[in-house]
């Protein structure tokens, strides 16, 4: 029974917390919520009660997160929240991130009944939390570059149409899929609103992260100082662009036997260790009660992180 209510306690966390990023991605406008945070409202007219609930939920979220939201460890935390495409602040998914995280210690404590582990699952779902963002970071910026060798001459088509860059930019937004459709979205929302066109570029080629947009960036600023063909310009980068990713590709591919073996050598041991806990439960229970146990699980944790360190040294080849 008491397993039971703990995973129906799960589950109707992991549904409301999908339902709220669901609900969020689809009824707000990255740009505008990011700009206007303090006087985002919604319309509930026609709305269902669920819905409701989830907007009410938000705003609370909200309330709670303002005390915080000036501090620079959450400002710069603001900034990884935009790369990652999460339309929340930085201290909005710090909130979020801790309540979960409770929730999810309270129900692991109810399954196991065990004290120790109600803050040893809090900090772990934290830890979680953080690398599951970095993951969404480094998703969206390999997306990013795959989509930029089509948007460049999608760029340069509509310049040789007559198109001025900001137009252009406009066709990309419209034309082509997230997330690069979101960005150029992003800054001509920050033009149209009294920024300049070079502040606007080189703030999304902060946020992206790219080697590769950088060089665009980098092409469409000297252009507008000095003049010259950009259409032509973009056409030699898209090219240079793509045959840097099909170069990547093919590394990936030679270097796969590589990167499975550094993933078999962290996982195979701990495997055979729940083998063996389970058919050789006695000698297992000497890494845990003797010392010379836990000196050897030490020294084995420690040589496996250095292996698998090392091979993922050894296939990272930079293009």
């Amino acid at each position: 029974m008491i397993f039971a209510l703990a995973l129906t306690c799960a589950v109707l966390t992991f549904i409301m917390a999908a339902l709220g990023m669901i609900f969020l991605q689809r009824s707000l406008s990255l740009d505008i919520f990011h700009r206007l945070r303090r006087h985002y409202s919604v319309d509930k007219g026609g709305s269902s009660r669920s819905v409701d609930l989830l907007v009410r939920a938000y705003k609370f979220v909200q309330r709670i997160a303002k005390p915080i939201a000036d501090l620079n460890l959450v400002k710069r935390l603001d900034f990884k929240v935009k790369q990652a495409g999460i339309p929340l602040f930085g201290s909005e998914f710090i909130v979020i991130s801790i309540i979960g995280a409770i929730l999810f210690g309270i129900a692991i404590y109810i399954i196991t009944l065990n004290l120790v582990a109600l803050p040893l699952a809090t900090v772990g779902m934290l830890l979680g939390v953080w690398v599951w963002l970095k993951v969404m970071i480094r998703r969206r910026r390999e997306a990013f570059t795959e989509q930029l060798g089509d948007c460049l001459t999608t760029v340069a088509n509509a310049l040789r149409a007559g198109y001025s860059f900001q137009q252009a930019m406009d066709v990309v937004s419209k034309e082509m899929e997230p997330p690069i459709s979101s960005e150029f979205e992003r800054v001509s929302t920050d033009v149209a609103m009294g920024v300049s066109l070079e502040t606007a570029l080189e703030q999304m080629n902060q946020r992206v992260g790219s080697s590769d947009f950088d060089l665009v960036v980098t092409a469409v600023l000297i252009q507008r100082e000095i003049g010259g063909n950009l259409a032509q310009i973009l056409d030699t980068i898209s090219y240079t662009i793509s045959e840097r990713i099909r170069m990547r590709r093919e590394i990936k591919t030679l270097t796969a036997q590589g990167r499975f073996s550094a993933w078999i050598l962290l996982l195979l041991p701990v495997a055979v260790a729940a083998f063996c806990w389970m058919f050789n439960n006695d000698q297992m229970q000497l890494f845990i009660t003797e010392e010379s146990g836990h000196i050897a699980i030490a020294i084995s944790v420690i040589m496996e992180i250095i292996g698998f360190i090392i091979i993922q040294r050894i296939v990272d080849i930079e293009v």
